[in-house]
């Protein structure tokens, strides 16, 4: 990396996964027309039933605080969700609604972990997961997955990464920042493994309704001997474009929930209330929004890969979820410092690998979430600057 060409802004937190996205979103507000292909946070509208349901709720005054865990009509909801879409075997009581995902992952950290023990986590990873597992005390275990296999995670590797102090093994699928998924083959050796050697199982799953090319999605939590292991993380921000809302929730043991709902009644309490009702609108609402922002991200995902691969650019197999995790090693400079570029030269925001693990200094997290005349244009943006400092190294 060449420090002289980046801010102290950035270069000060660059050993910071989370500091360093958030530098670079700092630093992109001094450029108005700067094009934001770096945050995962949907770009379409929420559908209009969704919003109906929150205004009939404020007219009608339905706004008093739910118990701690969630309205129970919400609750019920997403157990039959998870019954109907997922295959595990819950009821209401298995469920909890979290003020967005990200607070679900730092209640469930703090719920689960004893100074020292050991999360064994995926790398490349949302490094939200890193400061989940150190502010309870814990630690995280990388576990490495590749380019060639699409990140999939392989049970041998989990395996083999076990130790006397690890408790969890973090599951990620479709994954942020890779777009890989772990496939249902992979999932059945590592659910294996986790009865094996007695690991609870944490599942995200928040981008289970955006795979692409005929993959599909499986929860680990439904295979024999998982349901009791398994906590099951998800929430209503990407599959109908609800991330202001702040509206996560979990599926886990009876006994896992009523610890977690003890922990979020002293700290932020119960979620707010027209997001419950926006959640019960959202799941009991019609399909067709789903499909059609699938749709919408189907096209756009096309498009970006045709765009980079014109560029020389190669990714790894985008299967799920709304990035594309591009291999920038060609280019000739560190990810970080390609990244500043791309921003002050180019007016595009993209985030270097480093935002997601030491390890990726060779790879951009490029999101596809702009319409396809922004996106045409931040590519037009990109070409220049990546064939200039190709040449130049």
């Amino acid at each position: 990396m060449t420090a002289s060409n980046i801010p102290e802004s950035v270069r000060a937190v660059a050993a910071d996964g989370t500091q360093l996205r958030y530098a670079l979103m700092e630093l992109s507000a001094q450029y108005p027309d700067a094009i934001a292909l770096g945050r995962g946070d949907p770009d379409l509208a929420t559908p209009p039933h969704i919003i109906e349901a929150v205004k009939l709720a404020v007219r009608d005054q339905r706004t008093a605080p739910t118990p701690v865990a969630g309205m129970t009509a919400l609750r019920e909801a997403l157990a039959h969700k998870f019954q109907t879409d997922n295959g595990l075997p819950v009821d209401a009581d298995n469920i909890m609604l979290t003020t967005g995902g990200q607070e679900g992952l730092f209640l469930l950290m703090q719920t689960l972990l004893d100074p020292g023990d050991e999360v064994l986590v995926p790398d490349p990873r949302y490094t939200s997961y890193d400061e989940a597992i150190e502010s309870a005390g814990g630690r995280m275990v990388m576990i490495p997955t590749d380019h060639e296999d699409a990140f999939n995670l392989r049970p041998e590797a989990v395996e083999s990464a076990i130790t006397p102090r690890t408790k969890a093994l973090l599951i990620v699928t479709p994954s942020n920042p890779t777009s890989g998924i772990v496939t249902e083959e992979r999932l059945r050796g590592i659910a294996e493994v986790a009865i094996k050697h007695n690991l609870i199982v944490i599942s995200d799953e928040i981008y289970e309704k955006f795979l692409y090319d005929g993959w599909k999605h499986f929860s680990i939590g439904s295979l024999p001997g998982m349901a009791e292991r398994t906590i099951t993380l998800n929430g209503f921000s990407k599959t109908y474009a609800m991330t202001g809302f702040r509206c996560g929730f979990a599926a886990a043991p009876k006994n896992f929930i009523r610890a977690m709902t003890n922990v979020k009644a002293v700290t932020t309490g119960p979620v707010a209330t027209i997001s419950q009702w926006a959640g019960l609108a959202a799941l009991n609402g019609p399909k067709e929004p789903i499909e059609t922002f699938h749709r919408i991200y189907s096209e756009r995902r096309r498009l970006m890969m045709d765009g980079l691969l014109s560029m020389g650019l190669s990714f790894s197999d985008p299967r799920g979820a709304f990035f594309l995790w591009t291999n920038s090693s060609s280019v000739g400079i560190h990810a970080t410092e390609l990244s500043y570029l791309l921003l002050k030269e180019g007016r595009v925001l993209i985030f270097p690998g480093t935002g997601f693990g030491e390890n990726w200094g060779g790879y951009l997290r490029i999101s596809i979430l702009q319409n396809t005349d922004l996106l045409h244009e931040a590519l037009e943006r990109m070409r220049p600057i990546i064939n200039r400092y190709r040449a130049a190294h």
